[in-house]
């Protein structure tokens, strides 16, 4: 039996705006986009990664009213979880996000646990980190190709490569 991970959520305050972040700066493509009513649910992939897509939608898309005033007061406080892209050439990958505008969180540096890193929010605050490892170029992936990966988390909510905490802002 195997498993794997088909879709990631992120939960975004402007669908259209959030798609400019994630199509225009991280080079993602539009897959799918659907509306229901006054929502959309917009995935986002690359190449490189088949078979794996970050689906964005508002706050209250598909939630109740009570649900998703909690999600959004989540978002405004900046408390929903990260995502963390990898790349071949975190620096170069660095320079394209930020020359789109994108706020930048973390210039790229050298890690104690390891990987060489950088971090941006997206329009609605969402951290957003690149990751390289340190001394390999991740194979098959060229400058500004990302993948992404979920953090494996511990009990205490730190990412299991023994970094940052994966559970909120980075």
């Amino acid at each position: 039996m195997t498993i794997s991970l088909r879709f990631t959520n992120v939960t975004v305050n402007d669908v259209d705006e959030a798609i400019g972040f994630y199509r225009d700066a991280l080079g993602l493509e539009v897959q799918n986009d659907v509306a229901s009513g006054d929502y959309r649910w917009v995935t986002l992939g690359t190449d490189t990664q088949p078979g794996l897509g970050i689906v964005i939608s508002e706050p209250h898309a598909g939630r109740s009213q009570a649900d998703g005033d909690a999600m959004q007061q989540l978002l405004t406080k900046g408390s929903l979880p990260l995502l963390v892209f990898s790349s071949d050439d975190v620096d170069a990958a660095f320079e394209k996000i930020r020359a789109t505008g994108a706020e930048v969180l973390q210039e790229p540096m050298d890690q104690p646990w390891g990987p060489r890193d950088c971090a941006f929010r997206d329009p609605s605050g969402n951290t957003v980190r690149i990751s390289q490892a340190h001394g390999r170029v991740d194979s098959g992936l060229s400058s500004p190709s990302l993948r992404w990966r979920v953090p494996r988390t511990s009990r205490s909510g730190r990412d299991a490569a023994g970094g940052g905490c994966a559970a909120g802002r980075g």
